[in-house]
């Protein structure tokens, strides 16, 4: 339903994507206080068919056994996606009704104390998708661009844009790893923190792995104006291991897909001289 609302689903045949594993992983920590543990989307996909409100489609060759369906790995292997009932899928692109339906579902399936939690969600997933589009339209490079935003939009929003500019990789150390599960290892780290910048155009993000991101912000990392990376000598004190991080002296950064979104030269310089300890 967030995605219908965002005009990202179009079609009444539905692929079990990364996007929507994302969703109903927002959705999933929300209602479990964070935890992640045994969440999949891969149950409800599979078994929505037994409710008569879509049909499987095997891939070619491949056989469909609901019961053994316990993973997204699984759910891929043996499915290319799903195909709605032709008049649910009607009823569901008319915003009167989806709405109407959400509201049923949240009433009729969960307790009364998370279903104000659900009506959050679906809100804050909204404005995030508007809060990422609109960044990623602005031309130019503007400052104070989000500090009027709901922090909660406007975090989604900044790592939903970040993260799918640099197509979930590391522009440090060109790590890409997501399970299939949809969980990342990916941030979206400022370059500028927002609280001194009040900057959330993607020139002043980087989408960096947990470390490189930690090593960032702690000045342990740095990238010069050449799109240099720059490895502190605080990295190889004596009493420090630092493996991989030492390779990356002078290393090219991994660019956005974009590259009308790379950083912004005056916010690495702001970093070099501000963060990165020499």
């Amino acid at each position: 339903m967030d995605h219908m609302a965002q005009g990202t689903i179009t079609s009444d045949f539905i692929e079990p994507n990364l996007d929507l594993v994302e969703t109903f992983n927002l959705y999933w920590s929300d209602i479990m206080q964070g935890e992640l543990r045994n969440g999949s989307m891969a149950y409800p996909f599979s078994r929505l068919s037994n409710d008569k409100l879509w049909t499987l489609l095997p891939k070619e060759g491949k056989s469909i056994n609901i019961d053994a369906i316990t993973s997204m790995k699984k759910l891929n292997e043996v499915c290319l996606g799903a195909r709605f009932d032709k008049e649910v899928f009607q009823t569901l692109m008319v915003s009167e009704s989806r709405e109407y339906l959400r509201a049923l579902l949240i009433n009729t399936f969960f307790d009364l104390s998370i279903r104000s939690v659900l009506i959050d969600r679906s809100s804050v997933n909204q404005q995030a998708y508007e809060y990422s589009q609109k960044i990623l339209a602005v031309a130019e490079r503007p400052t104070g661009y989000g500090e009027s935003i709901d922090k909660k939009v406007r975090d989604q929003g900044f790592r939903k844009t970040i993260v799918k500019i640099y197509n979930h990789r590391c522009a440090i150390c060109g790590v890409r790893i997501r399970t299939s599960e949809g969980h990342t290892a990916i941030d979206a780290a400022h370059i500028i923190p927002f609280s001194e910048s009040q900057n959330n155009h993607p020139t002043n993000g980087m989408a960096l792995c947990k470390l490189c991101h930690w090593s960032f912000d702690k000045g342990l990392l740095g990238i010069n104006q050449d799109y240099n990376i720059q490895v502190s000598k605080r990295v190889n004190m004596s009493d420090n291991f630092p493996g991989h991080l030492s390779t990356f002296s002078n290393r090219n950064m991994f660019m956005p897909v974009d590259y009308n979104f790379k950083p912004e030269p005056e916010n690495l310089t702001w970093h070099m001289k501000n963060t990165f300890d020499n």
